[in-house]
């Protein structure tokens, strides 16, 4: 897909986004202040399935603003939810608080089966099936082929909240709001790992900025790490782009693992910190066994035998 198809495809998700939004001033700020970047400008270029929008914003108002509609829309819509969502704001951190189980969703409010729960390759596949519900307009010309029962899921608002955790917010219609960073363009990618994430439109101006390093990267499918600071949710992303065919030098797992090197993992904090972002829900019943072994004993201290035999035992 060329620039100017990916700009058009990009204005046109940006105003369907933006026009759900029902608080005027959120979605002023919304309008005037968002960044898409990651992986579904990638896909384009290579003409691939975009997977999901990321939404990055360029400021802290614009973050907590995002933030508070969202909690508020899904606490108003799903009131037999078990775990209801928290915003959390201190310092320069905007942060969704979920007590205990670190992830809330729309389905099953009455009696709510946590996603933690469910075995990896399922919970993905119901992530995917979730997000990527279409419109009810999108659905009428597929109608002959789709199921009553499909049809009627399709007619639920668009861009709902349907998964949160302390990071993100994810919405269906394939769109992620991202408010774990905000900040300009520059900023956002200094947390970033791969170089060919690192294109990136901007509502504010409509312009699509495609890095040369990006692109090169995209044509190869290499993986060139530049560093991050989350570099063990680094290593384990990989697997992903591995299956989808990209490659991967020696090179690059070293220097991942000379900044991991840097981590203290046997911190509780500095673990959860660096595992929030994997796209593995095991990991959260991983943290949360260690946060509950730390509050019935204040000297429990991680160590290797021990991380290993728990993981063995969740994955």
């Amino acid at each position: 897909m060329n620039r100017k198809m990916i700009v058009r495809v990009l204005t046109k998700k940006h105003e369907d986004f933006v026009a759900s939004i029902k608080d005027e001033e959120v979605r002023k700020l919304v309008d005037k202040n968002s960044i898409i970047s990651g992986g579904a400008i990638a896909s384009m270029l290579l003409r691939e399935k975009v997977n999901d929008y990321d939404y990055y914003f360029r400021d802290m108002e614009t973050t907590i603003a995002v933030a508070k509609y969202y909690v508020k829309s899904f606490k108003s819509k799903h009131p037999g939810v078990n775990v209801m969502p928290e915003l959390f704001i201190k310092d320069d951190r905007v942060k969704i608080m979920i007590k205990s189980v670190g992830v809330v969703s729309e389905e099953d409010p009455g009696n709510y089966k946590y996603f933690e729960n469910f075995p990896e390759e399922q919970g993905e596949r119901y992530v995917e099936e979730v997000t990527n519900s279409i419109s009810a307009t999108e659905a009428v010309s597929e109608a002959d082929r789709i199921p009553a029962e499909e049809l009627e899921k399709m007619e639920k608002e668009p861009y709902r909240p349907i998964f949160m955790s302390s990071n993100a917010i994810t919405l269906s219609n394939k769109v992620q709001l991202i408010i774990r960073f905000y900040g300009q363009p520059d900023q956002i990618h200094k947390n970033y790992d791969f170089v060919h994430c690192t294109n990136y439109w901007t509502s504010w101006n409509n312009e699509l900025v495609l890095r040369p390093a990006a692109l090169e990267s995209l044509m190869a499918k290499h993986l060139y790490y530049v560093g991050s600071l989350y570099p063990l949710c680094s290593v384990i992303r990989t697997r992903k782009f591995i299956k989808r065919g990209w490659h991967i030098n020696a090179g690059q797992y070293l220097k991942m693992c000379f900044q991991i090197s840097e981590l203290d993992l046997t911190n509780l904090e500095v673990l959860e910190d660096q595992l929030t972002g994997v796209d593995n829900a095991y990991f959260l019943q991983l943290i949360e066994y260690f946060k509950t072994r730390k509050e019935k004993d204040p000297e429990f201290q991680i160590t290797l035998p021990y991380v290993a035999s728990i993981i063995d035992k969740i994955f």
